[in-house]
């Protein structure tokens, strides 16, 4: 099914106040794939998202969404397929209920009432917020908002998904959640995130971006094991790959020193 593929070739991409947004990009994803997009800031990763819907046309170079180009006329079609999930939930949410914002685009779509309503509880169950449905977003937690912005473009059932730092500003919990919630996801993704740890747990591919470039497209772990890669793109190893055992061995001896005192002072 090639209407699951994104295809980016040799995109360039200059704001109007001159900053260079992307720099001659390239890359294949495939149905299904799940690929983490990194890089420092300003290196590039919104610029690029926003052209997978759309909302940025590039100066030269196409992108394929499936079967499409990406043209003016096709966009429609185009963007029923990608999913976006902006950086601030509040960009995604602006009808008096949630339970409206999640029916916003299953109604677009022209879908029958009943059908809008099983999707619209389906996508809220699925991120954990069925509960919130009468509620107005304005008065949700950020971690509440995060998953029914999540709810609104799954209620519009995409082929692709694509998602703006989706971790930022979330607690522990709804981070946890999120990371689980994805790793069910059949669709193919393509996630722009600071949050190496999640990519990790997320995307199996990474496409490393800096200033406007890609440095490296590869295995996730590959590229994450790449000490020299990833300072040369402003970026750290995922906490969990980094090394800890000097600060431990320190805590051990001072705790191991405090007990003998403590059993010394016992005996006496």
């Amino acid at each position: 099914m090639s209407h699951h593929i994104v295809k980016a070739d040799n995109l360039y991409y200059t704001y109007p106040d001159g900053t260079m947004g992307v720099n001659g990009i390239s890359f294949t994803i495939t149905h299904g794939e799940s690929v983490a997009l990194v890089g420092a800031n300003g290196a590039g990763k919104s610029t690029l998202l926003l052209h997978l819907n759309g909302c940025l046309v590039s100066a030269k170079g196409e992108i394929r969404i499936g079967d499409y180009q990406l043209t003016p006329k096709t966009m429609k079609a185009a963007r029923r397929s990608v999913g976006m999930v902006f950086q601030d939930p509040d960009d995604q949410l602006f009808m008096p209920t949630v339970f409206d914002d999640v029916a916003f685009g299953p109604m677009n779509l022209g879908l029958p009432e009943q059908e809008v309503k099983d999707r619209v509880i389906l996508a809220l169950e699925t991120v954990g917020a069925a509960h919130l449905k009468n509620r107005p977003p304005y008065k949700l937690s950020g971690g509440e908002k995060r998953a029914v912005a999540i709810a609104t473009i799954l209620a519009a059932s995409p082929d692709i998904l694509v998602m703006d730092e989706p971790t930022s500003n979330l607690d522990p919990l709804s981070r946890k959640r999120l990371i689980s919630l994805l790793q069910t996801f059949e669709h193919t993704k393509i996630i722009a995130t600071h949050d190496l740890d999640m990519a990790l747990d997320v995307c199996e591919r990474t496409i490393v971006l800096h200033k406007g470039e890609i440095t490296a497209d590869g295995p996730t772990l590959d590229i994450f094991n790449n000490e020299d890669l990833l300072l040369k793109s402003g970026l750290e190893k995922p906490l969990r790959m980094q090394e800890y055992k000097p600060i431990l061995a320190n805590l051990k001896k001072k705790t191991h020193h405090h007990d003998h005192d403590h059993n010394h002072h016992h005996h006496h």
